[in-house]
């Protein structure tokens, strides 16, 4: 389903969200569909900043995966991105049922200022992220790893922030995004278990 506002998002109940953040052209309906093994589960373009809404998949009754707006590329009216930019903190501050965010950045430009304000964001609201250095095919493996190091370096301060290169076009990186979507939704189901 798709929302353009957190009231149109179903109920939290006992379902846990991972949320899919980047900027506009970083690849993130292409991830999504690899991760899912569906060719077209969310939609893809050529154009940047295509996806304007909170778009929801259900794995099962418990878990979701969310594709958010793109941030920073997109050619579009300037109101037209202030509605996207509230749609999407509103999202990451008030949606209790979200556990983590999969922040994706190309590999060949990684760590922009708006990719930097989103997980420093997500630290502060204490929301684990996991870094997907997409289109990871474009690069040799010796500059992808070089790039990944950095980036590596840049987040060795902040808890709970991993990293990985990934390709949606060589499936490079998919058992380490599984197991990665696992273990925290694992982590929420057993949480809740307890309580």
């Amino acid at each position: 389903m798709s929302a353009a506002a957190l009231a149109q998002l179903p109920t939290c109940d006992e379902a846990f969200e991972v949320a899919f953040a980047g900027r506009s052209n970083a690849g993130k309906s292409s991830a999504i569909n690899t991760l899912t093994n569906q060719k077209s589960l969310a939609r893809t373009s050529k154009t940047p900043g295509r996806t304007q809404l909170i778009n929801l998949f259900s794995l099962d009754e418990n878990r979701r995966l969310v594709d958010l707006p793109g941030y920073g590329f997109a050619k579009v009216h300037s109101s037209i991105r202030e509605q996207w930019r509230g749609l999407l903190s509103n999202y990451i501050e008030q949606r209790e049922c979200l556990k983590g965010v999969v922040v994706m950045m190309d590999c060949r430009h990684p760590m922009k200022d708006l990719d930097m304000q989103m997980i420093e964001w997500c630290v502060h609201l204490k929301l684990p992220v996991h870094i997907l250095m997409t289109k990871s095919d474009k690069l040799k493996n010796g500059p992808a790893t070089a790039a990944m190091l950095q980036v590596r370096k840049r987040i060795a301060d902040y808890p709970n922030v991993t990293v990985q290169l990934f390709s949606a076009l060589k499936k490079r990186g998919v058992d380490e995004v599984h197991a990665k979507l696992d273990e925290w939704y694992k982590t929420q189901a057993k949480k809740q278990l307890s309580n």
